[in-house]
C-alpha cells in the first residue's frame, strides 16, 4: 500500500483553520466553505441549485445559529421509529401538509433524482412546487425548494425561527425530543404551505411506514429500486425492506412502481390491494422504449401512462437516469390523471422542455476538466454497480482514477468490488463527518478488494483529490485520463466545495 509519510499538520494551513473554525457545527453539514482556497484543481463557476454560503455576514450568522441549534438534536442515523412526535407537531401547526397534494417517493437509490424530475415536469405544466429531498450535497438549505430553486438562507431561518415556539412544545410533551430531521421535515411542509404551493414532492428520509414525512396521504406514491441498504433498520431481504417502504401507499392512492426484485414487488403489489390503491408497473404500463447515448446526456423514446414521447433529451448519464425519468413520467401523468381520468397524453412539447432542463448535482457530475473529475454519491453497492456501468457508458476514459470517502455504517465492500473492474487505481479518503469510516480501516477493505499497489491512503480530503490529479495526469494531457470521487453524499459535497463548485 502506497501511503504519504506522516507529516504534522502546518499550524497555519488554511484548510486547518477552517475546519477548526467549523467544529461547533454539525458534522453532516458542509465544513470546508473555503476550502477551494488549498486546492490547485479548481472547477468552473458556481451552479445555481446548490446555494454557497450567504454573502450577508449577518444572514450567514443567522444560518448557522440555526444549523448549530439543529445540530443538538438527534441526527439522522439515530431514530426511534415512530410517527408520533411529527403528527404531533403537525398537529400544533395546524396540519399545513394537508393544505396541498403531494407525491410521495420512496426506494433505495435514485429517489432525489426522481424527485427533481417530477418538480421539473410538473414546473413546466405551470404548477407551483414544493420539493423536499436528502441528504444535501453542500447547503442544507437544497433540502427544501419552492419552484425548483431551494429556498433562501432568510427563508430558512425565518421558517425554523416560525416553528421553533412549537417545536419547544412538542418537545416538552414527548418521551424524546424531535430529531434533526423531524424539525426539517415540519420545516418543510410548513414552508410548503405558507408559499402557498399546488403540489409537493416529498421524499423519505428512510424506509416509509415510521419514517418522519409519512404525515402525508400522497395522491401518488412513487417506489423506486429496492435494493440492500440501511439492513439494520429495514431489513435484510428487498421484500423486508419493501414491508417497510410500503408504508407510504395510502388508501385510493396511485402506485408508480419502477422494476424491483420479485419479492419485493410482491410485497408492494398486497399492500396496493389492501388499500385499494391503483398500480402502474415500470416494463408493463410504462417504461424506456428506447435509448441512445447523446452529448452530455441520452436521447430517450418513453412511454407512459397515456402513449409515447420520443426525442426526449435528458441530460443526465446512464441507463437508471432513463429509468428514472419514465417513473417521473408516469407519476405526473398519475397526478394529472392520465390513464384514468383523462385518455390523452401529456403535451410532448412541455414534456421534453421539462426533462431538457434537469440537474442532479453529485449525480456523475463533471466539475472539471483535463483531467476530467466526476462526482457521484453511489454509497451502496447496488448504486455503485450502477454508476460504473454509467461511467463506462458516457465516458471514454483510458484510465480512471477512484477517490472513495465512505460512511463506517455502509456495505464498503460491496460498493469497492462494484468500482474495482472501472478504477485502475484507488485513493482512499475520508470527510468530514463524525460517521466517515477512518481512511485506515477503509484502506485495508480496498487492499483485499484491489490489491495492495492499486490503493494510495490520503486521510485528508484535498490531499486525496491532489494525488488522483496527479495520478491522471502521468499519462499525458492528452491521454483521457479522469478521476471519479464517491463513497458517499457527504464525500461528493465536500469535493464539490474543494473544486469550485459553490
Amino acid at each position: 500500500m502506497s501511503e504519504r509519510s506522516e507529516q504534522q499538520p502546518d499550524p497555519i494551513d488554511p484548510f486547518e483553520e477552517i475546519i477548526a473554525a467549523e467544529t461547533d457545527r454539525d458534522p453532516d453539514l458542509a465544513v470546508i466553505e473555503a476550502g477551494s482556497r488549498t486546492l490547485r484543481a479548481q472547477g468552473g463557476a458556481p451552479q445555481s441549485d446548490v446555494p454557497s454560503r450567504p454573502a450577508d455576514p449577518e444572514v450567514d450568522k443567522a444560518l448557522r445559529e440555526v444549523e448549530a441549534d439543529l445540530a443538538t438534536r438527534w441526527g439522522e442515523t439515530k431514530l426511534e421509529p415512530s410517527v408520533q412526535r411529527i403528527a404531533a407537531l403537525m398537529d400544533v401547526l395546524g396540519e399545513p401538509q394537508r393544505s396541498y397534494p403531494s407525491i410521495h417517493i420512496t426506494g433505495t437509490n435514485g429517489k432525489t433524482s426522481t424527485a427533481r424530475m417530477i418538480e421539473a415536469l410538473l414546473g413546466a405544466f405551470e404548477l407551483r412546487t414544493g420539493r423536499y429531498t436528502s441528504p444535501h450535497v453542500q447547503s442544507i438549505t437544497e433540502r427544501i425548494s419552492l419552484d425548483g430553486a431551494p429556498i433562501s438562507a432568510e427563508r430558512f431561518v425565518e421558517t425554523y425561527q416560525d416553528i421553533k415556539p412549537y417545536v419547544e412544545m412538542v418537545d416538552g410533551s414527548q418521551e424524546y425530543r424531535l430529531s434533526f430531521f423531524e424539525v426539517l421535515t415540519g420545516m418543510a411542509y410548513a414552508a410548503f404551505a405558507d408559499a402557498p404551493v399546488d403540489v409537493a414532492v416529498v421524499e423519505v428520509g428512510m424506509g416509509g411506514s415510521w419514517d418522519a414525512t409519512n404525515v402525508i396521504d400522497g395522491d401518488v406514491a412513487v417506489i423506486t429500486p429496492i435494493a440492500l441498504d440501511h439492513t439494520d433498520r429495514l431489513g435484510s431481504t428487498p421484500a423486508e425492506i419493501a414491508v417497510e417502504k410500503s408504508g407510504i401507499i395510502k388508501q385510493d392512492a396511485t402506485v408508480i412502481l419502477a422494476q424491483q426484485p420479485v419479492d419485493a414487488a410482491q410485497v408492494m403489489l398486497k399492500k396496493a390491494v389492501e388499500v385499494d390503491a391503483t398500480v402502474a408497473r415500470e416494463g408493463l404500463e410504462f417504461g424506456v422504449v428506447s435509448r441512445q447515448v447523446a452529448v452530455g446526456g441520452q436521447m430517450l423514446t418513453l412511454r407512459g401512462l397515456g402513449g409515447e414521447y420520443p426525442e426526449v433529451y435528458l441530460p443526465l448519464h446512464g441507463p437508471y437516469q432513463a429509468h428514472n425519468a419514465a417513473v417521473a413520467l408516469a407519476a405526473v401523468e398519475a397526478f394529472f390523471g392520465v390513464g384514468s381520468q383523462r385518455p390523452e397524453p401529456l403535451d410532448g412539447e412541455t414534456v421534453r422542455k421539462a426533462f431538457a432542463s434537469v440537474s442532479s448535482p453529485g449525480r456523475l457530475e463533471v466539475v472539471r476538466r483535463s483531467p476530467t473529475v466526476v462526482l457521484d454519491a453511489a454509497h451502496n453497492p447496488a448504486g455503485a454497480l450502477a454508476t460504473a456501468e454509467a461511467v463506462g457508458e458516457a465516458f471514454d476514459f483510458s484510465r480512471l482514477i477512484g477517490v472513495v470517502g465512505a460512511s463506517g455504517d455502509k456495505n464498503v465492500r460491496g460498493v469497492l468490488e462494484a468500482f474495482e473492474p472501472i478504477f485502475a487505481e484507488v485513493v482512499i479518503t475520508q470527510n468530514s463527518s463524525h460517521r466517515a469510516m477512518d481512511a485506515d480501516e477503509l484502506a485495508a477493505v480496498a487492499v483485499e478488494v484491489f490489491g495492495d499497489e492499486r490503493v494510495q491512503v490520503e486521510p485528508r480530503l484535498p490531499d486525496a483529490l491532489e494525488a488522483a490529479i496527479t495520478l491522471a495526469e502521468e499519462e499525458g494531457e492528452f491521454s483521457g485520463a479522469g478521476v471519479l470521487v464517491t463513497g458517499s453524499v457527504i464525500t461528493v459535497g465536500e469535493a464539490r466545495l474543494l473544486l469550485g463548485k459553490g
